[in-house]
């Protein structure tokens, strides 16, 4: 790295844990890389592999099959990956819905999917947005309906990240319609097999093009009893919030380690690239850009791993994570257009890596509670 950016929460066994990171993605990720933007998603090999190697789910208790370890552990790999413009493999959402199971789970529940989703055996995934309901999750209209003991789910979700690949799927919908958020409640489908699910089109999306972003649908699928999140209807809503610091910081984080890997890429090219007869590094402007982007991330990295200690101290809010979601995805979007320029026009050629991560950086501001929520949240905590 061009400059020390020092993570303040790491330490000898996290630098040793970052070279097993390392490795993974530079010799799993980064080779078919260029393949899974074609084909639209990673495949389970490389889960499976992630899952054999511990990779997956480690900040979950070892009791479950994870690997016993804190937020940390799942930072580490999220920059690794962000830093090199690796937007396919989502073990950011593998791991909040093992956060679901864990925080929110049945006894059952978690023995059940934990070590599956700790060895790679199952992808998780979380479907929540549909074609009429974003942000507005009060909104959605999925149904699950009570019969004999079981469940019938009926509707249709949409933009699902790991939504190609996803072996379990929690599923957000309205189990009392005349009850509101109470009325909210989140269902396991484990979807080998299952009738009626079916998974639509992998979605032809601007940025993240190796990711299996998809459409669901649920035309009559049935589900026991005991696939209710918890174990208590009217609970989905106050469980959706409850894990929202935890996945919001996810962004913040990966939105700084991008920010870092643009810098280091920028700073190597105009040091080669000649212009009016030397580097484009040795011009004014290039230098004062660049001064500044290096700025942004050293003020960064302050305030995103302050909120890295506050979440494993268990002291994160609501309102700060939202402020790292915000201000990480916003300056993301602002330094990766700076980058971006400096490039000149190769910087618009999608073979190199400041363009891949300038089309990426676009759903940061909206994924995970658009820019506009995030205000709002903010603002009721003044």
């Amino acid at each position: 790295m061009p400059m020390n950016f020092t993570r303040s929460w790491t330490d000898e066994d996290l630098d040793r844990w970052r070279d097993t990171c390392v490795r993974f993605v530079e010799q799993e990720l980064l080779p078919d890389d260029e393949a899974a933007r074609k084909r639209g998603h990673v495949g389970h090999a490389v889960w499976r592999k992630a899952g054999e190697l511990g990779l997956l789910c480690t900040d979950i208790p070892e009791e479950y099959g994870g690997g016993g370890g804190d937020f940390r552990h799942e930072a580490v790999l999220y920059e690794e990956c962000a830093r090199r413009g690796l937007s396919g493999w989502a073990n950011s959402v593998h791991s909040i819905v093992a956060h679901y199971f864990l925080n929110h789970g049945t006894p059952e529940q978690r023995q059940k999917y934990l070590p599956k989703l700790a060895s790679g055996e199952l992808v998780g995934a979380i479907a929540m947005t549909e074609p009429g309901a974003g942000s507005d999750l009060q909104g959605i209209r999925t149904r699950a309906e009570k019969r004999d003991g079981r469940y019938v789910i009926n509707g249709s979700k949409t933009f699902i990240t790991n939504g190609f690949l996803a072996g379990v799927v929690l599923v957000v919908c309205k189990t009392d319609p005349t009850q509101g958020a109470r009325g909210t409640s989140i269902l396991i489908v484990e979807t080998e097999g299952c009738t009626g699910f079916r998974v639509g089109r992998v979605l032809d999306k601007m940025g993240m093009k190796s990711q299996d972003t998809s459409e669901l649908f649920f035309d009559d699928v049935v589900v026991p009893e005991a696939n209710l999140l918890g174990g208590a209807e009217g609970q989905g809503f106050y469980q959706l919030m409850g894990d929202l610091p935890y996945e919001r910081l996810i962004i913040g984080v990966s939105a700084l380690a991008c920010m870092e890997g643009a810098y280091a890429a920028t700073l190597d090219y105009v040091r080669e690239r000649k212009a009016f007869g030397k580097p484009i590094a040795d011009l004014q402007n290039t230098r004062f850009k660049l001064a500044e982007v290096a700025t942004t991330i050293q003020v960064g990295r302050a305030f995103i791993d302050r909120c890295v200690e506050q979440l494993v101290a268990g002291t994160l809010d609501t309102a700060t994570a939202s402020m790292a979601k915000l201000w990480g995805s916003e300056q993301q979007g602002r330094v990766l257009d700076e980058c971006l320029q400096l490039f000149g026009g190769y910087g618009f050629m999608n073979e190199y890596l400041i363009a891949r991560m300038y089309a990426d950086a676009r759903v940061q501001r909206i994924y995970g509670g658009t820019s506009e929520i995030m205000k709002e949240v903010i603002s009721r905590a003044l």
